[in-house]
């Protein structure tokens, strides 16, 4: 069986403009690299609709699932959310809302993050927050369900469908 594939975008204005140094793109590679996943592409975008939809619309259907990094907070230039959106064919909302929960009596602000998650054909997109804290924290929430739901996506099947 070969191993899932993944991307990582980071959605950042100051890393995308060199005046920042990207620490939550890496971090999530290293978890998925280290749950099995094959991380095929990085690449690291300004912040707005276009540019994540764009980078999103480029990336899908040559892997298995897209993690974003950053934009799903409530500041002007926050639209990793709105630019997913976009391009969603279909939400799957019950991975951001785990991501959120789990966060609720440990960090106040996980509350105010806005990212969503979906498919885009065969591939699943997931917004994480641009902290490295804040994506090993919502990327241990929701790795044991990727496998499956990759599976899922790809085949059209999965065991409980018997």
């Amino acid at each position: 069986m070969t191993s899932p594939t993944g991307a990582v975008v980071t959605v950042s204005d100051r890393v995308s403009a060199g005046t920042a140094e990207d620490r939550s793109g890496p971090a999530a590679i290293a978890l998925l690299e280290s749950s099995g996943f094959d991380v095929v592409e990085y690449r690291v975008v300004p912040d707005g609709v276009d540019s994540v939809a764009r980078a999103l619309t480029e990336i899908a259907g040559t892997v298995d699932v897209i993690l974003t990094t950053g934009g799903t907070g409530l500041t002007p230039r926050d639209l990793t959310p709105e630019g997913t959106k976009a391009v969603l064919e279909r939400e799957a909302p019950g991975l951001a809302e785990a991501m959120r929960a789990d966060t609720f009596g440990k960090n106040p602000h996980g509350m105010l993050s806005r990212g969503v998650s979906g498919t885009i054909g065969s591939t699943l997109v997931v917004n994480l927050p641009g902290s490295v804290r804040g994506v090993q924290e919502s990327l241990a929430v929701v790795l044991p369900a990727l496998s499956h739901a990759i599976e899922l996506l790809v085949h059209g099947s999965s065991d409980h469908n018997a």
